[in-house]
Protein backbone atom coordinates (compact mmCIF):
# COMPACT_ATOMS: atom_id res chain seq x y z
CA UNK A 1 0.00 0.00 0.00
CA UNK A 2 1.32 3.74 -0.92
CA UNK A 3 0.55 6.90 0.86
CA UNK A 4 -0.18 8.75 -2.53
CA UNK A 5 -3.12 10.95 -3.17
CA UNK A 6 -5.73 9.14 -5.37
CA UNK A 7 -5.21 9.17 -8.97
CA UNK A 8 -1.74 10.58 -8.85
CA UNK A 9 1.12 7.95 -8.86
CA UNK A 10 4.86 8.83 -8.86
CA UNK A 11 4.98 8.19 -12.33
CA UNK A 12 2.47 10.53 -13.93
CA UNK A 13 3.91 13.05 -11.89
CA UNK A 14 7.48 12.92 -13.26
CA UNK A 15 6.08 12.70 -16.61
CA UNK A 16 3.81 15.80 -15.92
CA UNK A 17 7.55 17.74 -14.35
CA UNK A 18 9.49 16.30 -17.53
CA UNK A 19 6.65 17.84 -19.82
CA UNK A 20 7.06 20.79 -18.27
CA UNK A 21 10.62 21.23 -18.94
CA UNK A 22 9.81 20.51 -22.66
CA UNK A 23 8.09 23.28 -23.10
CA UNK A 24 9.86 26.16 -22.90
CA UNK A 25 12.25 24.51 -25.50
CA UNK A 26 9.62 23.74 -27.71
CA UNK A 27 8.67 27.22 -27.90
CA UNK A 28 12.34 28.42 -28.55
CA UNK A 29 12.37 26.37 -31.15
CA UNK A 30 9.25 27.82 -32.55
CA UNK A 31 10.60 31.17 -32.39
CA UNK A 32 13.81 30.50 -33.94
CA UNK A 33 11.91 28.23 -36.81
CA UNK A 34 12.13 29.70 -40.46
CA UNK A 35 9.19 31.50 -41.47
CA UNK A 36 8.34 32.27 -45.13
CA UNK A 37 5.75 33.60 -47.76
CA UNK A 38 4.77 33.22 -51.49
CA UNK A 39 4.12 35.87 -53.88
CA UNK A 40 1.84 35.38 -56.83
CA UNK A 41 0.81 38.26 -59.20
CA UNK A 42 1.00 37.83 -63.17
CA UNK A 43 3.14 35.12 -64.18
CA UNK A 44 5.59 35.82 -61.19
CA UNK A 45 5.86 33.55 -58.57
CA UNK A 46 8.55 34.17 -55.47
CA UNK A 47 8.91 33.40 -52.04
CA UNK A 48 10.59 35.70 -48.88
CA UNK A 49 11.96 34.73 -45.64
CA UNK A 50 10.51 36.65 -42.82
CA UNK A 51 12.35 38.38 -39.88
CA UNK A 52 11.66 37.09 -36.59
CA UNK A 53 9.65 40.39 -35.45
CA UNK A 54 6.69 41.00 -34.35
CA UNK A 55 5.08 42.88 -37.17
CA UNK A 56 6.62 40.08 -39.06
CA UNK A 57 4.69 37.79 -37.27
CA UNK A 58 1.76 39.95 -37.42
CA UNK A 59 1.82 39.22 -41.30
CA UNK A 60 1.91 36.30 -40.78
CA UNK A 61 -0.65 35.58 -38.66
CA UNK A 62 -3.24 37.21 -41.60
CA UNK A 63 -2.40 34.78 -44.35
CA UNK A 64 -3.59 33.98 -47.44
CA UNK A 65 -4.50 37.12 -48.46
CA UNK A 66 -5.93 38.24 -51.80
CA UNK A 67 -4.59 42.05 -52.64
CA UNK A 68 -3.12 44.20 -55.18
CA UNK A 69 0.11 45.30 -56.01
CA UNK A 70 1.53 48.55 -57.57
CA UNK A 71 4.01 50.69 -58.74
CA UNK A 72 5.10 53.30 -56.18
CA UNK A 73 8.23 56.00 -57.27
CA UNK A 74 10.48 53.99 -58.86
CA UNK A 75 12.15 51.87 -56.54
CA UNK A 76 9.04 49.91 -55.46
CA UNK A 77 5.53 48.20 -55.69
CA UNK A 78 3.37 48.56 -52.87
CA UNK A 79 0.24 46.09 -51.65
CA UNK A 80 -1.97 47.70 -48.93
CA UNK A 81 -2.86 45.55 -46.44
CA UNK A 82 -6.46 44.89 -44.75
CA UNK A 83 -5.89 46.30 -41.65
CA UNK A 84 -2.70 47.77 -40.06
CA UNK A 85 0.09 45.75 -38.23
CA UNK A 86 1.70 45.49 -34.97
CA UNK A 87 4.45 48.37 -34.59
CA UNK A 88 5.98 46.78 -31.59
CA UNK A 89 9.83 46.39 -31.61
CA UNK A 90 10.31 49.31 -34.83
CA UNK A 91 13.15 51.25 -35.62
CA UNK A 92 15.57 52.28 -37.48
CA UNK A 93 17.30 49.91 -39.44
CA UNK A 94 20.52 50.33 -41.82
CA UNK A 95 21.23 47.44 -43.90
CA UNK A 96 18.36 48.85 -46.41
CA UNK A 97 19.05 46.86 -49.96
CA UNK A 98 16.86 45.75 -53.15
CA UNK A 99 15.00 43.11 -52.35
CA UNK A 100 14.00 43.75 -48.86
CA UNK A 101 9.92 43.98 -47.89
CA UNK A 102 9.13 46.35 -45.62
CA UNK A 103 5.88 47.48 -43.88
CA UNK A 104 5.03 51.56 -44.48
CA UNK A 105 3.14 51.88 -40.82
CA UNK A 106 1.64 55.86 -41.37
CA UNK A 107 -0.18 53.80 -44.68
CA UNK A 108 -0.45 50.16 -43.49
CA UNK A 109 1.27 49.06 -46.58
CA UNK A 110 3.73 46.68 -47.46
CA UNK A 111 6.94 47.75 -49.61
CA UNK A 112 8.78 45.44 -51.80
CA UNK A 113 11.75 46.96 -53.32
CA UNK A 114 13.33 46.38 -56.31
CA UNK A 115 15.93 49.13 -56.48
CA UNK A 116 17.77 50.86 -53.65
CA UNK A 117 16.50 53.27 -50.91
CA UNK A 118 17.17 54.79 -47.48
CA UNK A 119 14.90 53.84 -44.47
CA UNK A 120 12.03 56.55 -43.24
CA UNK A 121 10.28 56.42 -40.39
CA UNK A 122 7.30 54.48 -39.95
CA UNK A 123 9.25 51.69 -42.56
CA UNK A 124 9.90 48.64 -40.81
CA UNK A 125 11.60 45.68 -42.05
CA UNK A 126 9.78 42.06 -42.69
CA UNK A 127 12.35 39.70 -44.64
CA UNK A 128 14.01 39.19 -47.70
CA UNK A 129 13.08 38.48 -50.84
CA UNK A 130 14.14 34.65 -51.88
CA UNK A 131 16.03 35.53 -54.99
CA UNK A 132 16.45 39.15 -55.20
CA UNK A 133 13.81 41.76 -56.57
CA UNK A 134 14.00 40.92 -60.22
CA UNK A 135 9.92 39.56 -59.84
CA UNK A 136 9.15 42.88 -58.92
CA UNK A 137 10.60 44.62 -61.79
CA UNK A 138 7.34 43.67 -64.11
CA UNK A 139 5.34 47.14 -63.96
CA UNK A 140 1.67 47.27 -63.76
CA UNK A 141 -1.51 46.83 -61.86
CA UNK A 142 -1.94 43.20 -60.58
CA UNK A 143 -3.98 40.68 -57.87
CA UNK A 144 -1.92 39.70 -56.06
CA UNK A 145 -1.49 36.51 -53.83
CA UNK A 146 0.19 36.25 -50.69
CA UNK A 147 0.55 32.92 -48.66
CA UNK A 148 2.62 30.83 -46.20
CA UNK A 149 4.46 28.47 -46.95
CA UNK A 150 4.82 25.26 -44.81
Amino acid sequence: MTDEPAGLSRRSLLAAAAASLALPAIARAQEGSVMRIRFVFADQDFTATLEDNPSARDLLSMLPLDLAITDYSTNEKIAYLPRKLTEEGSGPFGNEAPGDLCYYAPWGNLALFHASYRWSRGLIPLGRLNGGPAPLLLRGAYPLRVEPLA
